[in-house]
Order: structure tokens, then C-alpha cells, then sequence
């Protein structure tokens, strides 16, 4: 995780078009500004931070499916249950699964796992939108590179 720069996924595991399913590893930092106030003496992954790391993982599903050509923002979270605490170090396990898509919303059903235990899990509703500029779009390909999400991407655009 690159708390810093917002960027909660590690690296994407495995990708699977044909199912509509992602699956995405982070490593929670050992040492973050985040923790001197959640909490002092006692370090939590904020339950939002958490809640990103699935939109960030279900909204790479949707840029591979969408070949680079759209992209999406979390617009509703729903039903989402933290069940227990992270701690700095912990290795999470992210998979998403794409449940709907169309007039614009993409909706996926998400879940984090650490150590094979569910530590929470949301419905969550992405706009999906043409990139907003080319820069954004270069931004995500280089990002895309960095975690590992092979998908053949479009030259332009």
C-alpha cells in the first residue's frame, strides 16, 4: 500500500474476464502518519481505507473489462460490514466480483480476507465515465503496469 499517494493495492493476483472476478493483494504499512491518530498506541486500518482498497480493487476489474476506454467512481457503498480490526503488517486478500453493468453503474459485490478470515465486505456501486483527459488515461496504464493488471489496452485514448 502507498497510503501517501492513495494507492491501496499491491498487486493484482488474478484476473479473470470471462467470470468478471479480481483478486488483489495488499500489504498494510508497518509505519503510517494514518496510525499517530487512529489510534495512538494502538494502530487500526481505518474501516474507509479499507472500504477503498475493495472500490480500488473492483474498479480495476472494471477498467479491464472496459479495455482503458472507461473508468469508474465509487458513487454508493451498501450492506458493508467490518467484522474485525487490521493491523499494521497484515497481508490482505481482496477479490470483487462484477454483479452488474450498465447505463452508466457498474455494481460488484467485494470482500477482504486476511489470513483466509473475512475481515469485511460491501456492495459497491461505481459511475462509470469516459476517462476525463488523456493524462488520467496514461496515469492508470502506468499505475496498471506497476500492480501487475494485464489487460491489452487501447494505443489512444
Amino acid at each position: 500500500m502507498r497510503l501517501e499517494y492513495f494507492q491501496l493495492i499491491d498487486r493484482i493476483v488474478d484476473l479473470n474476464l470471462a467470470d468478471r472476478k479480481i483478486s488483489s493483494e495488499a500489504t498494510v504499512p508497518t509505519a503510517s502518519t494514518i496510525f499517530e491518530g487512529h489510534f495512538p498506541g494502538y494502530p487500526l486500518m481505518p474501516g474507509v481505507l479499507l472500504i477503498e482498497a475493495m472500490a480500488q480493487t473492483s474498479g480495476w476489474l472494471v477498467v479491464a473489462l472496459n479495455k482503458f476506454k472507461r473508468m469508474p467512481f465509487l458513487a454508493a457503498v451498501k450492506e458493508a460490514k467490518l467484522r474485525t480490526f487490521v493491523t499494521p503488517g497484515q497481508k490482505l486478500a481482496i477479490t470483487a466480483h462484477l454483479d452488474h453493468d450498465g447505463s452508466g453503474y457498474a455494481i460488484t459485490a467485494a470482500k477482504i480476507k486476511c489470513a483466509g478470515k473475512l475481515i469485511c465486505d460491501a456492495s459497491l456501486t461505481l459511475r462509470v465515465l469516459d476517462f476525463p483527459n488523456a493524462e488520467m488515461g496514461r496515469m492508470m496504464r502506468e499505475t496498471a503496469d506497476r500492480i501487475g493488471l494485464q489487460v491489452e489496452a487501447p494505443v489512444n485514448g
